[in-house]
């Protein structure tokens, strides 16, 4: 996936200044495709130049440079498209696991400590991600096919966190054997 994919989806849902847009990017898309804001306002550009977006200038804007992008028909084009396209599936590519066998091979390198941090790490995010799911898709509320498939994403979010969770937890069971039976 690239960027220019994300960021059309975000403007498909909203039309929004670059500032704006990397805001809600930040609170949502954010979550699972990173880009920092410099990052954006070039693809913006790039985007633009290839008439996938247009600007003008934001009715707010006074005398800033604000620009309000939209979608226009050959990036919804461009959008079907790529989602029509096969998803590579992620790979894992985590050092710890590279340090874990490290550790097998070599004997205890103290990862309870990393594994530790990680773990708080993910307690953080997953209660971020619960809270939304409170405040956004609230039980027992009718929901639109558009926030299912939203909450579905969220979801995947939560999963993702709650097995990495349960994963540490058995980790650092498995560090503390050796410790133990010293």
């Amino acid at each position: 996936m690239s960027l220019a994919h994300a960021l059309l989806t975000s403007l498909t849902e909203k039309a929004s200044s670059g500032y704006d847009l990397a805001r809600r990017f930040d609170k949502s898309i954010g979550f699972f495709w990173r880009a920092t804001h410099q990052q954006i306002y070039r693809e913006l550009a790039r985007m633009e130049k290839a008439g996938w977006i247009a600007s003008e200038a934001a009715p707010d804007g006074g005398r800033t440079r604000k620009k309000l992008y939209t979608v226009q028909a050959a990036g919804v084009d461009e959008l079907k498209r790529w989602a029509r396209e096969p998803a590579p599936m992620v790979e894992l590519r985590d050092e710890l696991m590279v340090r874990l066998r490290a550790d097998a091979a070599i004997g205890p390198l103290g990862m309870e400590g990393e594994i530790e941090r990680r773990s708080q790490l993910h307690e953080q995010k997953l209660a971020a991600y619960r809270a939304i799911e409170a405040r956004d898709f609230p039980a027992g509320k009718a929901l639109s096919r558009e926030a299912r498939l939203q909450h579905l994403i969220l979801k995947t979010g939560i999963m993702y966190e709650a097995s990495w969770l349960a994963w540490s937890k058995e980790a650092l069971a498995v560090l503390r054997e050796e410790a133990n039976a010293s």
